[in-house]
């Protein structure tokens, strides 16, 4: 085959990074599916499918969300993240993927659907250079800030194992959490999880994990001077015991909906 040939082969996925948030606990969450079929079956890994000839990515991103937990979403909560397509990335046939984040406001219920064994809410923490994904007994991390994406896929057959995520979602989940970190001061469409609003305590709980600190150091008055010019104040907060404190929005120039 020379460089300039094609490849029959190739094919094309999706990958949904879906995001919520769980009011119980306060914690980020990522979805995770362990996988029925496939060359990854019995992995955990990100929501993934195949793209339709018949569709575009966006709608496979959404269908997928569908597919796999029952919830049907507009186009405004899903947003494109990147594409991979290191040659390494897949041992059979080459696979180009296309990854999209998708922001749930609050937890919905899940039912696990096609190609899925299982598929369960994982609690966001962090670790010095990397963010870990939690629930129950299995914990999986992203992929360490260290590791070069050129090293990470010359050696991904050291990742081929039931200790971490399926193919390269480990490298997938740290785009999508340097993406989100790196907008958090201009443009923090990660606050959508927690619905049509929130209060800067919640915003602060949903930074704290970004910024790899607890939410009681980010200083509530500060937070106010260099944030709150992101949002719109829409009211306060009823039914709770104490002062009501103030519920706030996401201005509409940041707002996808």
């Amino acid at each position: 085959m020379t460089d300039t040939a094609t490849d029959d082969q190739l094919k094309i996925s999706v990958v949904n990074i879906i995001w919520s948030f769980d009011t119980t606990n306060n914690k980020v969450l990522i979805l995770l599916v362990k996988n029925s079929l496939g060359p990854n079956v019995d992995k955990w890994g990100l929501p993934t499918t195949m793209l339709r000839a018949n569709e575009d990515a966006e709608e496979a991103s959404l269908r997928l969300i569908n597919e796999k937990i029952g919830i049907q979403l507009p186009n405004f909560y899903t947003e494109q993240l990147a594409t991979f397509s290191n040659v390494n990335r897949t041992v059979q046939d080459r696979e180009i993927a296309l990854s999209y984040m998708t922001y749930l406001p609050y937890m919905p219920e899940l039912t696990a659907g096609y190609g899925a064994k299982e598929v369960a809410w994982f609690n966001v923490n962090y670790d010095q250079d990397c963010f870990l994904l939690e629930h129950n007994n299995l914990t999986f991390k992203t992929l360490s800030e260290k590791v070069s994406d050129k090293d990470f896929y010359e050696h991904l057959a050291e990742y081929n194992d039931d200790k971490h995520l399926s193919a390269d979602h480990a490298l997938i989940l740290r785009n999508a959490f340097q993406r989100i970190t790196n907008r958090l001061n201009y443009l923090p469409t990660i606050l959508l999880i927690l619905g049509d609003d929130f209060t800067l305590k919640e915003a602060r709980e949903v930074y704290s994990t970004f910024w790899k600190q607890p939410y009681q150091t980010i200083d509530n008055s500060n937070f106010r001077k260099t944030h709150t010019h992101l949002f719109v104040e829409i009211g306060t907060e009823h039914g709770k015991s104490g002062r009501p404190a103030k519920l706030y929005k996401l201005r509409e120039s940041l707002d996808p909906k």
